[in-house]
């Protein structure tokens, strides 16, 4: 158990996972909510899908920005200003909701606004990983972090669904921003050594270097692969 949980000696990661993880089951209240919320709304399946479609988009198109920004300024301060952000954005939704004004557009787009914040937030929080338990510690780290995740994944919904039916999709909403409390204050007694100053050439030239890196490495991984089989 003491080598499992190896990553868990580090103090900023200890406030990191605990956050964490009552912040991701909010996070996967509130998906399961508000999918049913735009269903409740319209009846349409496809609106149903459209709806996750809005908020997974956008990390898709900007995640590599969001990788640039995590990598030229202080992933500390990225990672609590995405923080604030999707709680600002789950507050909204929430006093909408709670309110009965709410309409399917706005629903869209909170959810594509949302996957904007994720899109800086996700590679923020990758790669300050490494400034919680350095690169000895980082896969433990990654592996707990992945459990984590999916531990939420089950809870979350479970939790939405006896919320849903008993008080609303609103409530939900509110319990998610109410989780991100829980993730700010982790971060902010933080104490994180300050990262060495580097130059740095041409964002756009670094974006174009990691999808040449990408593709050089898929190119290796297929040789290899097809080696095996040979």
């Amino acid at each position: 158990m003491p080598v499992t949980l190896r990553a868990l000696k580090h103090r900023n990661f200890q406030l990191f996972f605990s956050g964490q993880l009552i912040s991701l089951i909010g996070t996967w209240m509130q998906n399961v909510a508000q999918a049913w919320l735009v269903y409740r709304l319209t009846g349409s399946s496809l609106l149903l899908g459209s709806v996750g479609f809005a908020s997974q988009f956008p990390v898709f198109l900007a995640s590599p920005l969001g990788g640039i920004v995590a990598d030229r300024y202080n992933r500390h301060r990225v990672v609590i200003a995405t923080q604030t952000a999707s709680m600002i954005l789950a507050l909204i939704l929430a006093g909408l909701t709670l309110w009965h004004v709410v309409t399917v557009p706005e629903i869209f787009v909170l959810a594509a606004l949302l996957g904007i914040v994720n899109a800086f937030d996700i590679p923020g929080r990758q790669a300050f990983l490494v400034e919680m338990v350095g690169r000895e510690d980082l896969m433990n780290a990654i592996a707990l972090n992945s459990s984590m995740f999916n531990g939420a994944r089950i809870i979350g919904p479970a939790i939405a669904g006896i919320l849903v039916a008993k008080i609303g999709e609103g409530w939900c909403f509110f319990a998610n921003a109410v989780s991100y409390i829980a993730v700010l204050i982790g971060l902010l007694m933080m104490r994180v050594p300050p990262r060495p100053h580097r130059q740095h050439g041409s964002p756009i030239a670094h974006m174009i270097e990691g999808f040449r890196w990408v593709y050089g490495t898929q190119r290796r991984y297929v040789h290899c692969c097809s080696c095996l089989d040979w």
